[in-house]
């Protein structure tokens, strides 16, 4: 049998890299960062304007030109994060590659170019990882809460946290590229179609604004090349040293409806890369200044991919947040933690029985891990069908910590891990997951059914060999045969294992 994978990953070392890559509608980021003395120093960042809002369509599709100059900046990205090993970098996608109509199209090139998987994140996790950024850049004061604001290129992100907890976090589907497409079609600026745009974007911030403004916060702070672009022309026209204001918005709105076309727009210290989507930007960050009625914001250099490079290093360790989050999940729900650890205990055992031979590895292994603790979550809502409503949770709730991707898997093995594997099952995980879930997802259906008594006993005799996507279950005889009911239950366990691919067979010692 082949050597078993680590457990978890080994440790950062000093001077070990970690590279963070922000696919973002309007630019990609590249950050990276070396650990020295537990710390993290930048050594290098890399931008790219690939404004890839641009290329969405209506429905769901990318523009040619748009997808090859993403795919070439991403292989530009890819050499210089080569050397980098792939569990010491991360790349997350954002508002584009979510409202893709079939993202594995743009996501299986993507991947390939850059040379590390792509993680496609929900609006809400993206704000958890912008204010984890800003907070690990720009330490909070004990008791401080911060209101933070990332306007991306398609989405804009308001948090309120305190210390290096987010408390709310929101995510609005506005910002600045899909802002100035919509709204100022034609590159036509009027104050008539500007009022209308504000009072749009204004709708969607009510949702949240009462709550927000009735918790309170101490500081805000903007993030992200919108604000970065709007602060430095704040500090050009000697409105302010760099700060934002609700004085120095209206008076560069103003500016920019005198120009009459987004060509057109001549402010100080905006760049020519910035002027075709300063527009929505301006917009929308109006708008969240009256919805909370702020006066003054900070610029800050934090941004998503600070966040990510921070999260990274908590992968894998005691405080995972997905780890942290299944707990959450567990007690939210009601799950019986007892059997939850039962069946956990044996998948495990039986995954490192098999892990070598089937190529699975550490982060299969805390999916699995996490599953187990999850399966019986949908028992909450009913007992019929209770593995479909905790797929169903799993896969629709924000969970942080967890790319979409990482949710999809996790709701699969939680789906097929009793009765008949539906060929719908997987069709949400990506092709370079696929065999390792359904691999996975045949542990759990074993663990789950050899403790279905739900007694402390544990199987005795217990071994499994894999070869290929044969599997050989073997359990002491005598013991076995004075549990005819399971004994029924794994004569019936191979047809349905067929549905994993897996062709299943029981031995007696």
């Amino acid at each position: 049998m082949s050597p078993l994978p680590p457990r978890a990953p080994a440790p950062l070392r000093d001077g070990d890299l970690v590279a963070a890559v922000d696919l973002g509608s309007n630019s990609f980021h590249i950050v990276v960062a070396q650990r020295v003395l537990g710390q993290l120093r930048v050594v290098d960042r890399l931008r790219e304007t690939v404004r890839m809002g641009e290329g969405l369509n209506a429905l769901g599709g990318l523009s040619p030109e748009v997808r090859d100059r993403a795919l070439a900046c991403l292989a530009r990205f890819g050499q210089r994060i080569a050397e980098i090993p792939p569990r010491q970098v991360r790349a997350v996608a954002t508002h584009t590659v979510r409202q893709l109509r079939a993202p594995e199209s743009f996501l299986s090139p993507a991947e390939a170019a850059l040379g590390h998987a792509i993680d496609v994140i929900s609006g809400r996790e993206e704000a958890r990882l912008v204010y984890l950024g800003v907070a690990h850049e720009q330490p909070p004061q004990e008791g401080q809460k911060r209101l933070v604001i990332d306007i991306g290129g398609g989405s804009t992100e308001c948090i309120i946290g305190e210390g290096f907890t987010p408390l709310e976090r929101e995510s609005l589907q506005v910002g600045c590229v899909a802002s100035t497409r919509r709204f100022f079609e034609g590159n036509k600026l009027t104050r008539k179609r500007w009022n209308a745009a504000f009072t749009e974007v204004s709708a969607q911030l009510q949702q949240f604004a009462a709550p927000y403004r009735r918790l309170g916060w101490d500081e805000a702070i903007g993030t992200s090349g919108t604000h970065k672009a709007i602060g430095g022309i704040c500090a050009a026209m000697k409105l302010t040293k760099g700060a934002i204001t609700s004085d120095a918005l209206v008076q560069i709105r103003d500016r920019i409806l005198q120009a009459g076309r987004i060509e057109d727009i001549d402010l100080p210290g905006l760049s020519d890369d910035r002027r075709p989507v300063i527009a929505g930007g301006v917009l929308v960050l109006e708008a969240v200044f009256a919805a909370l009625r702020l006066e003054r914001l900070q610029v800050s250099k934090a941004a998503l991919r600070e966040g990510v490079l921070y999260d990274l290093l908590g992968r894998g360790g005691a405080d995972d947040p997905r780890d942290v989050s299944v707990a959450a999940l567990m007690q939210r729900y009601g799950v019986d933690t007892t059997q939850a650890m039962r069946v956990e205990a044996t998948a495990l055992g039986l995954f490192e029985q098999v892990a070598g031979d089937w190529g699975l590895s550490a982060d299969d292994r805390a999916m699995l891990a996490r599953a187990a603790r999850l399966h019986e979550l949908g028992l909450a809502i009913a007992h019929s069908g209770y593995h479909t409503h905790g797929a169903y949770v799993l896969q629709n709730s924000d969970i942080a910590g967890f790319s979409q991707q990482g949710q999809r898997f996790l709701a699969a093995l939680v789906r097929t891990h009793r009765r008949n594997v539906p060929k719908s099952a997987f069709e949400m995980i990506p092709d370079r997951l696929l065999a390792n879930a359904r691999r996975t997802a045949a542990l759990l259906r074993l663990a789950v059914l050899l403790h279905r008594s739900r007694g402390s006993e544990q199987p005795q005799g217990l071994q499994l060999q894999a070869d290929g996507d044969r599997l050989l279950l073997q359990l002491d005889r005598r013991w076995l045969l004075g549990r005819p009911l399971l004994r029924a239950d794994l004569e019936a366990e191979p047809e349905d294992m067929l549905g994993l691919g897996i062709n299943l067979k029981l031995a007696l010692d």
